[in-house]
């Protein structure tokens, strides 16, 4: 059974205030922070790193990315609440989470058959209903495409085409690109047919983006 009482969300409230004071200030986005129980998708026993604004093994070589890292992506995304986004790497299923809180329309696909089948019992469990895949996120979800948003949670080597080629004209594709150690977090946005525009923002550290298009 899941619990969510005064002490978490009054700890959840802490963790926003801290987000909020590293630079985020679309006020959707605090709010979905603070909506969705954090500690939900960690062990009884790590509740007070539930609540730290840093990332958290979940088994499998992945992470649980740290909240200034989820909010800083989510709002580089703009999510309007009529948006379709695809999410490449469910993971522990907080992001997508927080996605869900803006819009209902979120599919996200998980290379890992273990954290796959973890993430959906944990949306089971909240109530969520993300339209969840198994696959190459390398290759993104072109039988569902297009999407107006795109948002990519680990280190690609390259911008993958075939993502592009699925966003909507005016759509954004959110991914952080560089080597395995840094990457350059990038918003791309589809102005055209074959035209795109790109803006660089700050430096991150994500695991690696596995597939065909990622690191092999």
């Amino acid at each position: 059974m899941l619990i969510d009482n005064y002490r978490h969300k009054g700890m959840r409230k802490s963790l926003v205030r801290t987000v909020q004071e590293k630079g985020i200030k679309d006020p959707r986005v605090l709010q979905a922070l603070e909506k969705v129980p954090r500690h939900f998708f960690f062990e009884k026993a790590f509740l007070e790193q539930a609540y730290q604004d840093k990332a958290f093994p979940i088994g499998e070589g992945q992470t649980i990315s740290q909240p200034y890292t989820v909010a800083y992506q989510t709002e580089l995304l703009e999510v309007q609440p009529t948006d379709k986004v695809l999410e490449i790497g469910t993971g522990s299923g907080y992001q997508c989470s927080v996605l869900l809180q803006l819009t209902p329309q979120v599919y996200t696909i998980e290379y890992n058959e273990v954290l796959f089948q973890k993430a959906n019992r944990q949306f089971q469990l909240m109530g969520l209903a993300p339209f969840t895949f198994l696959g190459d996120g390398s290759e993104g979800l072109p039988q569902h495409a297009p999407y107006h948003k795109i948002l990519v949670t680990a280190g690609a080597p390259i911008i993958p085409k075939t993502l592009l080629r699925q966003l909507t004209i005016g759509g954004k594709l959110v991914i952080p690109v560089g080597d395995t150690g840094v990457q350059k977090m990038l918003r791309i946005t589809r102005v055209g047919e074959g035209e795109f525009t790109k803006e660089e923002f700050g430096d991150f550290k994500f695991v690696p983006l596995l597939g065909k298009q990622g690191w092999q």
